[in-house]
């Protein structure tokens, strides 16, 4: 295991993900913040988030590829989608390790990033770099990498409690439907009137019906597991709640399986993994709990005549569906075991 003691930066502070990040690393006995910096935001970071008084005397700065370099082995990009494109090639260039918690480097076709997204990726150079950070899936390519691109919340609840069905029986499969749901936080930290206290308090909504943008990531990963084309429909809705995605995913198969062979299924895919709990059978996951754990939760169940499969699959988003699984795949990445910090 490696002892020394990694010099970590962390930028875009300012947001959910950010704090989550820094307030992991604080707590991991392996690394030391030495950079911490935001886009609109400077300060010392007690000021931008009181929870740190006294526990840190970092100053959010504005980003500066000098100082990070010189005071960084490891960056973790918590930047909006389209912004960390402009930087993680330059970090990467001097000889930096980065964790990029944004969109930008998980989809492979500039295309498909530029119709979803809605811009011009400006460091195509470096997507066939990045390695997508779900250690379930891609632990021995996490190992060799030096440049990560953590994989969205909504997709790592999805692609985990889809996986060992895709893996074993993705030619038998005829549709799969995601139903998911988020708490607020999922939208990041900013003034919008729908995010609004007395907008969603006792309110439920879908939104982006049929054309979010994490649809293409699924997509993508499942098919690649699959070894052929995969498409899911896909419907997120949003919780008033602060945290937490619940997702139920309806899978029509050709060929039936029993809830017993299902979930011997998914126990022994997922049997050395640290952070996937396969439930009981007649248990299903809940929100409260995973709710600030790097932990996703699943359930299983087989309609009557064994040829509808329903999955659940819960996490928290701003833990495994972002900051939680950007801190295991860095202790994947530089030796450490897998689960320090977060557990």
């Amino acid at each position: 295991m490696k002892t020394d003691m990694m010099r970590c930066a962390v930028v875009g502070l300012s947001g959910y993900t950010g704090r989550e990040v820094f307030s992991l690393l604080l707590n991991h006995s392996g690394v030391r913040v030495n950079y911490v910096a935001a886009q609109n935001t400077v300060g010392p970071v007690s000021s931008i988030w009181p929870e740190f008084l006294n526990r840190t005397t970092l100053v959010c700065q504005q980003f500066n590829i000098k100082e990070v370099t010189k005071n960084s082995d490891i960056v973790f990009l918590a930047l909006p989608h389209t912004e960390s494109m402009k930087v993680a090639g330059a970090l990467l260039k001097a000889g930096l390790k980065v964790i990029d918690l944004s969109a930008d480097y998980r989809l492979k076709s500039t295309k498909t990033y530029q119709a979803w997204y809605g811009h011009k990726h400006v460091d195509p150079k470096n997507i066939s770099k990045a390695v997508y950070g779900l250690p379930e899936l891609f632990r021995q390519k996490i190992k060799k990498a030096n440049f990560i691109a953590n994989p969205g919340c909504y997709p790592t609840a999805a692609i985990l409690g889809l996986a060992p069905l895709i893996a074993t029986r993705s030619k038998s499969i005829t549709s799969i439907i995601i139903d998911a749901k988020s708490g607020v936080s999922g939208a990041g930290r900013k003034a919008s009137v729908n995010l609004l206290f007395s907008e969603l308090t006792d309110n439920f909504k879908a939104y982006k019906v049929l054309c979010h943008q994490h649809a293409p990531e699924i997509d993508q990963y499942i098919s690649s597991l699959a070894g052929h084309d995969l498409k899911v429909n896909f419907v997120a809705h949003l919780l008033p709640i602060e945290r937490g995605i619940l997702e139920t995913i309806y899978v029509q198969s050709k060929l039936p399986i029993t809830l017993s062979q299902l979930h011997v299924l998914y126990s022994k895919f997922y049997k050395t993994e640290s952070f996937v709990r396969v439930h009981p059978l007649g248990s299903q996951p809940e929100i409260k709990n995973v709710a600030y754990t790097n932990f996703c939760d699943i359930g299983l169940a087989v309609s009557q005549d064994k040829k509808t499969i329903v999955i659940t699959s819960a996490i928290d988003n701003l833990v495994k569906g972002a900051a939680g699984q950007a801190v295991q795949n860095m202790n994947i990445m530089c030796g450490f075991n897998e689960i320090e910090g977060l557990i």
